[in-house]
């Protein structure tokens, strides 16, 4: 009863089992059903893999091959995730919808002196950052191959900024130490929403060396609306973001020599650096804002509204 009376029920995916409730919910309801699908489900590499092999699949069915608009982060994804046939087969009912960023927040400001000197950060060095979850969840991520990138010769001086915590944190910190460069590598810990802006803006390019194909990143459009270029991992939901040479640069997903040598090209630089975060903090104002995509998510209502009402006649309309 609780799903009754509503002229559209929004529906945030992955979610399992749940969404299919939802899904049936809103189909006796005669509800109409918007799906915003985020991600694909990480396979953990385990019997659980046909647990979220199952729920992708059940999904497909009872969910997205029954939604009235299905909302995609962004072109890549929709192209290439585990929800990839739906959009080939109902391209009609699909749109992308970015995720968004709050950019009153997360803004350049002049206080990276205050943080670094907190953080015990050299003050006119070079700091590389990185945000992310340092979990088995998250292994993906692959702050490993970035360790691996800051041992390079090129980056012999530059520090990097973790942001983030978990069960693999004492693994990273080990490995550090075995590549000798655990001096030069500050483990933040998790970060809240109000702290990860300074964060961002302590850095000179943030990374984001993700080892498989990211559905968009949250990270690269926060580190750019702090004015902060970024260097990512070239893959299908990442390429939306970044324009190469832009606002930033992708390397080849697990190349560690290829991502030392893209953060010495754009470190080297100090006019390049300013150059890229000002494009960047440029693009994210333009379609990234809170405001930019509440419009159109309201649009997106506004027009799935208008095509129901032209399909339902005027007496059901008025007994509704």
């Amino acid at each position: 009863g609780e799903l009754r009376g509503f002229d559209i029920i929004h529906l945030h995916c992955p979610f399992i089992l749940g969404a299919e409730m939802v899904s049936l919910a809103a189909a006796l309801a005669g509800t109409q059903l918007v799906v915003s699908y985020h991600s694909d489900l990480i396979r953990p590499g385990n019997w659980r893999d046909m647990i979220f092999r199952l729920a992708t699949w059940s999904s497909r069915l009872a969910v997205m091959q029954r939604a009235d608009r299905i909302l995609f982060v962004s072109q890549g994804h929709a192209e290439t995730s585990d929800q990839r046939f739906v959009y080939q087969k109902r391209r009609s009912h699909c749109q992308v919808l970015p995720n968004g960023v709050d950019i009153h927040a997360f803004r350049p400001q002049a206080d990276r002196e205050q943080v670094r000197k907190s953080l015990h950060l050299p003050l006119d060095g070079r700091v590389v950052g990185f945000v992310a979850a340092l979990d088995s969840a998250h292994h993906y991520k692959g702050l490993s191959v970035l360790l691996q990138a800051l041992a390079a010769q090129s980056l012999k001086e530059t520090c990097l900024l973790v942001v983030g915590d978990g069960d693999l944190k004492e693994q990273y910190c080990q490995q550090a130490y075995d590549l000798g460069i655990s001096e030069r590598v500050v483990f933040y810990g998790a970060a809240g929403h109000e702290t990860l802006p300074s964060l961002y803006r302590a850095c000179d390019v943030v990374t984001m060396p993700s080892l498989v194909a990211e559905s968009f990143g949250l990270v690269v459009i926060e580190a750019l609306a702090c004015g902060v270029p970024v260097v990512a991992s070239n893959g299908p939901g990442v390429r939306s973001l970044l324009q190469h040479g832009d606002n930033g640069l992708l390397v080849e997903p697990g190349n560690s020599a290829a991502l030392s040598e893209a953060i010495h090209q754009v470190l080297q630089d100090d006019a390049t650096c300013q150059r890229m975060g000002q494009l960047g903090r440029s693009n994210v104002e333009e379609r990234y804002g809170w405001t930019q995509i509440g419009i159109r998510l309201e649009r997106i209502y506004q027009d799935l509204r208008r095509d129901f009402r032209k399909q339902v006649p005027m007496t059901e309309q008025g007994e509704s």
